[in-house]
């Protein structure tokens, strides 16, 4: 079926740090991202599509946000597809698969599959998914061309099969070149930041049929502290502690827990 053209009423995000935010702050210094500034401009589009003038019958826009860095593909299905199917948000945005793709071996085929298997249940469930494919970091990783050959593999094999499938949207980040520029990109080279997740932002509303509020277009031009990969200090600081997370088999997601387990009311004000 077609991307509904009526305001959704609810929204949940599932996926690993791209989702959540990591590289792009709120005021005090906690998580806001790409996922949270959707749900911002789907409340605000809800809002506008209701008479004020009956404010206490307008039913209030909920959102809830799951997602947890560090998270696999499995991690995520087994963790977060069970609370999207008990919930039945009107719309879920499902991302996963780049921690996958940062390992040493990785089998596109089957976390293709497993992705899939993913969004078809929840499209079962009578909820409306956004499926993403994330932005390609490759140009300023360390061996940053195996992501990039990976990330490409699995863009096609979603991208074909969300065209064919109903009930789905595709939101190709991977092939937005914009994206690839150093300036959308956090200290770490590996999450985005302030304008990376704003322009993501937009990407979705974009897919969705959405146009894209001034607030949000603001942020995509939104000044950001140059970035510099490479360099002694950017192993020091990112590129070493990551290696260390990874002979340890430990994650940074470790012991943390998702910012908005449940669906909620969002206060569109609540921008910043």
């Amino acid at each position: 079926m077609p991307t509904p053209t009526t305001p959704f009423t609810s929204y949940m995000a599932l996926g690993d740090s791209f989702t959540e935010g990591l590289g792009d702050y709120y005021h005090d210094g906690s998580e806001r991202g790409w996922a949270d500034l959707l749900a911002l401009a789907l409340a605000d589009e809800l809002g506008e599509g209701h008479d004020h003038g009956h404010a206490a019958d307008a039913t209030p826009f909920q959102y809830s946000n799951l997602a947890i860095r560090g998270r696999l593909l499995a991690p995520i299905i087994a963790e977060q597809l069970p609370v999207a199917l008990q919930s039945k948000p009107a719309l879920a945005s499902f991302n996963g698969g780049g921690n996958d793709m940062l390992r040493p071996s990785m089998d596109n085929e089957t976390v293709a599959r497993m992705y899939r298997e993913s969004v078809e249940k929840m499209v079962d469930a009578g909820i409306h998914v956004l499926a993403l494919a994330g932005p390609d970091p490759g140009r300023h990783l360390p061996r940053g061309g195996t992501f990039t050959r990976r990330g490409e593999a699995m863009t096609s094999l979603l991208h074909e099969w969300a065209e064919t499938t109903e009930g789905i949207t595709f939101c190709d980040n991977f092939h937005d070149m914009r994206l690839r520029e150093p300036d959308f990109w956090s200290p770490d080279g590996l999450h985005l930041n302030t304008r990376g997740h704003a322009s993501v932002a937009v990407n979705a509303l974009t897919a969705l049929g959405r146009g894209t509020p001034a607030w949000l277009a603001e942020l995509t031009t939104a000044d950001v502290p140059p970035t510099r990969f490479g360099t002694l200090a950017y192993y020091g600081e990112h590129v070493v502690p990551f290696l260390g997370r990874r002979l340890m088999r430990k994650s940074s997601g470790d012991g943390r827990f998702a910012k908005r387990p449940a669906l909620a009311p969002l206060d569109p004000a609540a921008r910043y």
